[in-house]
């Protein structure tokens, strides 16, 4: 192989291989396009900077009233699987005790499972 692949942008390391159009990083799952700029990538952020991705552990830094009921999120409630999407609440989660709902990622801070 005469052409060196560059890092991964997500964890920079050096063991990404290509796989049909993309390149993958095997120790963080991270995949891209060659050529392609992360800066063009909006990327959401826990509350201390930390980068989130899909299927992330994450806990709750402050208690959070849920609109139209008396429940609340309590401060430090660990939520697993978590799902990134587009809007103002940027993180799909199921809630122990709760349910399905969305969170804002200024909320939360990522744990390490």
């Amino acid at each position: 192989m005469s052409d060196t692949l560059p890092p991964c942008p997500a964890c920079a390391s050096v063991h990404t291989y290509q796989m049909d159009a993309l390149l993958v990083c095997p120790e963080c799952g991270h995949e891209w396009q060659p050529g392609a700029t992360e800066d063009n990538v909006a990327r959401v952020r826990d509350s201390v900077g930390n980068i989130l991705a899909d299927g992330d552990t994450v806990t709750v830094i402050k208690d959070l009233k849920i609109k139209g009921s008396s429940q609340v999120v309590k401060v430090g409630t660990k939520v697993r699987g978590i799902r990134l999407v587009a809007g103002d609440h940027d993180i799909d989660c199921k809630i122990p005790g709760i349910g399905q709902m969305g969170l804002k990622s200024q909320f939360v801070k990522k744990v390490a499972d």
